[in-house]
């Protein structure tokens, strides 16, 4: 397709989300690789202007680069599907469940994929049960978040109100979760396919927002180091774990393997960071894709996954 063909273009970005500066530096790459590439592309901050400015912007395409709430929950999918514009990554179920770890992981429990053993958090849980269920470490973490915003690795029952009260500032659902101890691995999928495996290490207690945006002693090795095989079977897992959500277009999941090499899936990213810490333009590289050709082939694959929209004038 020519860039040509694509008309002009809004990279959403920034939005209204604690993952805000992320998004602004994933969509401000974005941009400017479309650009490099002839596409008409354009900057648009949905917390900067309305819909109305989206409206009569004329986009004839969407590329979402926005992270967290109202950009990768399902919201901004279901405006561009009422608009008639369409745009790249996941649908609005597909969005809204992935977003939301807790029913994420109820579908993969229901139809067998392996997820951790979790539980659903109020303010009056008896943490002290919920930490013999589930076993010492555990993750505490908000169930629509990501970048690690408002995790905690709980070691002992007494930090548990603590880590329960940090994530209950970025959200009314909060899930703790049993610490899969083990290699951690996310694979990204991009069309139909996965791309290869990275394998993740970090010198901390688990890969929070510092080891992904900033440290300098985090290590991305691809390479993951599995024996082909074995990295096929994961891959076709994920690409299971992602497509059973509904997801589509293109997404990153993220899974631990225990000491004996079983996969436990933690979630899927329907709108992932393409920073220059990002993983997908990481894969994507690794299997011959420039982040220019990348960015044109998400684009090239924007769509409206309803029926029946029509695009407002």
């Amino acid at each position: 397709m020519k860039a040509s063909d694509l008309g002009k273009v809004a990279v959403l970005m920034g939005g209204r989300s604690a993952e805000r500066p992320v998004s602004l530096k994933s969509g401000k790459r974005v941009l400017a690789a479309l650009k490099k590439k002839g596409v008409d592309a354009h900057a648009f901050d949905p917390k900067e202007n309305g819909l109305d400015a989206l409206i009569k912007g004329r986009f004839d395409r969407a590329f979402i680069a926005l992270h967290g709430r109202y950009g990768e929950d399902g919201t901004i999918q279901g405006a561009l599907e009422l608009l008639g514009v369409p745009y790249t990554g996941s649908g609005v179920l597909a969005s809204a469940l992935a977003m939301d770890k807790w029913r994420a992981k109820l579908v993969w429990q229901a139809i067998g994929i392996p997820t951790p053993h979790c539980e659903l958090l109020a303010r009056e849980s008896d943490f002290q049960a919920v930490a013999t269920r589930l076993g010492l470490p555990l993750m505490v973490k908000p169930a629509n978040e990501g970048s690690s915003i408002g995790m905690t690795k709980v070691k002992s029952a007494r930090e548990f109100p603590e880590a329960y009260a940090l994530a209950a500032n970025y959200d009314r659902a909060v899930i703790a979760e049993t610490f899969v101890d083990g290699v951690e691995l996310t694979v990204a999928i991009l069309g139909d396919a996965p791309l290869p495996a990275i394998k993740l290490e970090t010198p901390r207690e688990f890969y929070d927002y510092e080891a992904k945006y900033s440290a300098r002693d985090t290590h991305y090795i691809i390479p993951c180091g599995l024996p082909p095989d074995a990295e096929r079977i994961i891959q076709g897992e994920a690409l299971r774990a992602f497509s059973t959500l509904d997801c589509s277009g293109w997404g990153r999941v993220d899974l631990m393997l225990d000491h004996s090499g079983k996969p436990y899936f933690l979630e899927v990213n329907t709108s992932p960071g393409m920073t220059d810490h990002s993983l997908v333009p990481m894969a994507a590289r690794h299997a011959g894709l420039s982040f220019e050709d990348l960015c044109l082939r998400i684009l090239e694959s924007a769509r409206l996954r309803e029926q029946g929209g029509a695009r407002v004038e």
